[in-house]
């Protein structure tokens, strides 16, 4: 089966553009454009970054529930974007728990609590405990875990089959990272405006009822994923059993807003 529903990249207003979709089970369904082509991901390195903290709380290196980031915060906190955290800085703007402030500096202070812990820097934990074992040996960290990953669709198809079928973690561990922590925590998804509940699991957000959303008002709401301000994407929608990735080199703006979410549904219909 080949998805033809991809090539509708081609009328993105992009350079460049490539995306793919694939099964639980690691069968690629389709993919069009430059599937090797190296993409900065911006916030999708978040899913990646969450993926390896999940690790280092299976190997005994972190707790969740375990003091990280402001005071009276928790690396669950930091990961469900509840910590307080301003967005780019390292300042505390609310107790923690109590809204949904999407944090890229809460990300960063987790990984600086993950090299703390591990006494092995970020960007090289995150390849010795997802990268490398998965074979994404054209992703690389450069920075922050917020948003400095680099990689490409045909490494990130690795990833969403993990995120179905998990091999490194245990399927509850993955669960519980795909579960609303904290529910009725409201927020702004940056770029779509307030919503409430703003619903985010582990490192992950969550589909549930959110509108206006990147992803296609024929997802489940049980999809969960990420988007970055680098035009790129990845959703998970168990519903459907498949996973799909699209990454660009145009900024995240009012032509992605416009553009992703009939492309979901369009892909979601071949399926």
């Amino acid at each position: 089966m080949s998805l033809h529903n991809l090539a509708l990249i081609e009328n993105w207003p992009v350079p460049t553009a490539a995306a793919g979709v694939v099964r639980a089970e690691g069968t690629v369904l389709g993919t069009h454009g430059p599937t090797a082509h190296r993409f900065p991901l911006a916030s999708v390195t978040k899913p990646l970054a969450a993926y390896a903290a999940l690790v280092a709380y299976e190997e005994g290196a972190i707790e969740l529930d375990e003091p990280a980031g402001p005071p009276g915060s928790t690396v669950r906190h930091l990961l469900a974007h509840t910590s307080g955290l301003a967005f780019d800085e390292h300042r505390v703007t609310a107790p923690p728990g109590e809204r949904r402030l999407y944090s890229n500096a809460g990300f960063e202070q987790l990984g600086d609590h993950i090299a703390k812990a591990t006494e092995i820097p970020f960007p090289e934990y995150l390849h010795q405990a997802v990268l490398a074992p998965l074979g994404m040996n054209a992703t690389s960290l450069n920075g922050s875990p917020a948003k400095d990953g680099i990689s490409t669709v045909a490494d990130l198809l690795l990833f969403a089959a993990e995120l179905q079928a998990p091999r490194l973690l245990d399927p509850r561990t993955v669960a519980e990272a795909m579960t609303v922590q904290y529910p009725g925590t409201k927020g702004v998804l940056r770029g779509y405006g307030h919503q409430n509940p703003n619903d985010w699991g582990l490192g992950f957000e969550i589909r549930d009822s959110k509108s206006p959303h990147w992803t296609g008002s024929s997802s489940s709401p049980r999809t969960f994923g990420h988007f970055g301000q680098s035009g790129t994407f990845l959703w998970v929608d168990p519903a459907a059993g498949a996973a799909c990735v699209a990454l660009t080199d145009r900024a995240f703006g009012p032509w992605a807003v416009e553009a992703w979410p009939s492309f979901t549904d369009a892909v979601l219909a071949e399926l």
